[in-house]
């Protein structure tokens, strides 16, 4: 039996990009969730974070929302019923455009957003001390290009 260069792991153990980029997404999620509701921010959870993503879903319609979670407008419209009834946010009209709904934070949705922002800084400053600088810098930059290729249209 012959063994090619592409049986043979890397230095990832031979993992598959979706893990790599999905577990570390997920690490991010959870700690989010679990800053918030540390700071006061109660009933946020995980599948909250559908809604929570960037960019803000502040002044968006809520099938934009679906359409970037990749889930139905139904599942979305209760997220957002969750997160209304919690106090972080309101669906009200949206001005002309006859029936359409847009989604607006509350003053304590604002709070909430900027407390999640904060969590992601601090991440970051976590994430670049492990790697290094340059590592870490490198690897958002990868992320970046990646984010803009056609690659993940």
């Amino acid at each position: 039996m012959t063994f090619s260069q592409e049986n043979l792991p890397d230095k990832t153990g031979g993992m598959l990009i979706g893990a790599l980029l999905r577990v570390p997404a997920q690490a991010i999620h959870r700690r989010i969730i679990k800053e918030l509701n540390a700071a006061g921010f109660e009933g946020m959870s995980m599948p909250h974070m559908a809604v929570l993503r960037f960019p803000s879903p502040d002044g968006v319609r809520p099938g934009v929302l679906a359409e970037r979670a990749g889930m139905s407008k139904q599942a979305m419209n209760r997220l957002l019923g969750s997160l209304e009834d919690l106090g972080y946010l309101v669906r009200s009209d949206a001005p002309e455009e006859g029936r359409a709904r847009i989604v607006r934070f509350t003053e304590r949705g604002h709070a909430a957003y900027a407390k999640a922002v904060e969590t992601l800084r601090e991440i970051e400053r976590e994430w670049s001390a492990e790697l290094g600088p340059g590592d870490f810098a490198q690897l958002k930059e990868l992320l970046y290009r990646v984010w803009k290729s056609p690659l993940t249209r």
